[in-house]
């Protein structure tokens, strides 16, 4: 347990928290998405905006990828909660900080935060240190899935209802993970109860992603590489629904980035525009 407590979140989340900080301090408003809460979490000292991953120019359109699929999946939610939905899992949850700045949508739900052990032990003893808490509705549920966990299991242990509907979501994992091991995912969750909805994210092969943006983020996969996650699944929207309605989901749809550029950037003035290389899967069963 020590050892767990010395850990961190990997660099992929904390980035993320950054870029979504930084949208709501550097970006012109209206901002998209407003969270300060994951760069409490992340960082002690203003050094971060000295990051080489943080040069406002350059990873403008990372940073407004990141804005706009989490605005998206936050509208989600918020939609299935006032249709009853009581059950929300978070699956890779990293910094997520929907619980902490959510909370009169957050406590109608029981919601269920999935990630790896250490991360989990982390982030606990953070959100005590910085006076959020651990609220009875929310749990932080580790898996260490490098030892095979099973993530269904300790779900259910931490008292999630299979017999009722729930929203599950996904973001920025599935090109870290083999296809054989995302369509397993997917097979377990077409199992859940009438009425549950799964947003999960995927990475476009090279071909399909605008000539503008190719170069930058063939730019992270070393990157990527190096720092221990590598990028191995890419998907066309055709095979990512494929895969989806094998598994068994009632229905499947695909939303693509630039949907959710045009539905939150359209009128801005600035030029900000999310990069184009990941589209989203919306399923329900």
């Amino acid at each position: 347990m020590a050892h767990e407590q010395n850990e961190v979140p990997d660099s992929t989340a904390v980035r993320v928290a950054l870029w979504r900080a930084m949208h709501v301090q550097v970006d012109a408003p209206p901002h998209v998405f407003e969270d300060e809460v994951g760069l409490q979490l992340a960082v002690s000292d203003d050094g971060w905006r000295r990051r080489p991953d943080m040069d406002p120019r350059a990873t403008s359109g990372f940073r407004a990828a990141i804005v706009s699929r989490a605005r998206f999946i936050e509208d989600l939610v918020a939609e299935q909660v006032d249709h009853g939905v009581p059950q929300y899992v978070i699956l890779g949850a990293g910094l997520d900080t929907f619980a902490q700045r959510r909370p009169e949508i957050a406590a109608r739900l029981r919601v269920f935060e999935i990630d790896q052990p250490g991360t989990q032990a982390w982030k606990r003893q953070r959100l005590i240190e910085l006076g959020y808490g651990i609220p009875d509705w929310l749990r932080l549920v580790p898996v260490d899935f490098e030892a095979g966990g099973d993530w269904w299991e300790q779900l259910s242990d931490a008292s999630f209802d299979p017999g009722r509907p729930a929203v599950v979501v996904s973001t920025g994992v599935t090109m870290y993970l083999t296809k054989e091991a995302t369509a397993a995912t997917l097979r377990r969750l077409a199992d859940l109860a009438p009425g549950s909805t799964l947003a999960m994210t995927f990475m476009l092969p090279t071909e399909l992603i605008e000539d503008a943006d190719r170069v930058a983020l063939e730019a992270t996969k070393p990157q990527a590489q190096a720092s221990g996650t590598p990028f191995i699944s890419f998907y066309t929207p055709r095979e990512m629904l494929a895969l989806a309605r094998d598994a068994g989901f009632k229905d499947a749809q695909h939303v693509s980035g630039t949907a959710l550029a045009d539905r939150y950037f359209a009128d801005r003035t600035d030029g900000l525009r999310p990069s184009s290389g990941e589209d989203l899967l919306v399923a329900t069963t």
